[in-house]
């Protein structure tokens, strides 16, 4: 791929240095669309549908990573961009949603026993998951200054009010899941990762607690399966899911512990919007992504 613009309202007429290039940007409504074959289109939630729309009609392919065309949100029948699950929807499709950082953590955990049928129904999945704050994005807030951030641990988004929820709800139950999930997110005092843990009740106790995962990803180069709990420096700058899991002790219903690690800024945004513009486009998956 070649770079061939970069908007930023607030900055347009700046310069900046952008993969190996010096890239000086424009204002969105002067971006030569019919110039690209595909746009990534990371604008705020709520407005980047229109410009997503205004790309199709140019020409071009999109890789929406906002929230707006995702399942849940209204969007219809926009090929969701969880890769490994979704390849063959995502080959040559013109526009995909690229899904949220939390949502990937999570639904590359739970998805496999979903679609086995292995999530008790009528049960509780409770995921919390913590994230570096860069998942808050660029624009300057108080509460994310340094002074504010370091040396604290807080949850936020509570009693089920994240935005990623709708989409998380709708894919497990398109998956067949027949449970309630309660999720929390939480504000590490890190640049960037996502650790996230989950409780699912489950309906038998395999020999293997790790085959659903073994099984739904051989081979994928970005995934990894691991009997040792992961860690965000497992996955920092790199493109990949890191999960382990093993049954909880001393309850009643046979529950399974999962625990998730991405980096929410690769695999949980640019990273898997790049995996799916290379499926899209046809080119090789792991293409210009750190494994």
């Amino acid at each position: 791929m070649r770079l061939a613009f970069a908007t930023a309202n607030e900055r347009r007429g700046e310069q900046a240095r952008l993969g190996g290039e010096d890239v000086r940007f424009v204002a969105h409504d002067d971006a030569p669309l019919s110039g690209a074959e595909l746009v990534f289109s990371a604008l705020p939630h709520g407005a980047s549908a229109t410009w997503v729309a205004r790309v199709r009609d140019a020409g071009a392919r999109a890789v929406d990573l906002s929230s707006d065309l995702r399942p849940g949100n209204g969007a219809g029948d926009v090929p969701y961009g969880l890769t490994e699950l979704a390849r063959r929807q995502l080959a040559g499709a013109t526009i995909v949603a690229n899904p949220g950082c939390y949502a990937t953590a999570i639904l590359m955990a739970l998805l496999p026993l979903a679609k086995r049928g292995l999530i008790a129904s009528g049960g509780t999945v409770n995921a919390t998951a913590a994230s570096g704050v860069t998942g808050a994005g660029l624009t300057a807030r108080t509460d994310l200054l340094f002074g504010e951030v370091t040396e604290d641990f807080r949850a936020y988004g509570i009693a089920n009010t994240h935005r990623h929820l709708a989409e998380m709800r709708t894919v497990l139950e398109g998956a067949g899941a027949d449970a309630d999930l309660i999720f929390t997110p939480h504000l590490l005092p890190v640049a960037r990762g996502i650790l996230a843990t989950i409780t699912v009740p489950v309906t038998e106790t395999l020999a293997d607690p790790l085959a659903p995962w073994r099984d739904e990803f051989a081979g994928e180069p970005f995934v990894e399966i691991t009997a040792e709990p992961p860690s965000l420096r497992d996955v920092v700058r790199r493109n990949v899911v890191r999960i382990s899991a093993r049954y909880v002790a001393g309850v009643r219903q046979p529950t399974l512990l999962i625990l998730s690690a991405i980096d929410n800024l690769v695999k949980g945004a640019a990273g898997q919007a790049v995996q799916n513009a290379n499926v899209v486009l046809g080119l090789d998956e792991p293409m210009g992504l750190p494994a």
